[in-house]
């Protein structure tokens, strides 16, 4: 490891957990483009399981409630 990164990562552990989960985030942005593979955080897991389970319940947004949003955003 470099001089460079080791002295980040020496600060970055008094760092606000905030921040420290910030640059993980970035580290692994890092690694999915130079290996294919993205590893998702522990919030991303849960995220994604939380809307599978919605959609295993038949939770979805309505064709109105779609139509409103678009709407809203288009200008």
């Amino acid at each position: 490891m470099n001089r460079i990164l080791k002295e980040v990562l020496e600060h970055a552990e008094s760092w606000p957990l905030e921040d420290q989960e910030e640059l993980a985030e970035y580290a692994r942005e890092i690694e999915a483009r130079r290996t294919g593979v993205y590893t998702m955080s522990d919030d991303e897991r849960a995220a994604v399981g939380k809307g599978l389970a919605e959609a295993d319940r038949a939770e979805f947004v309505s064709d109105e409630q779609i139509a409103e949003a678009d709407k809203r955003h288009d200008g």
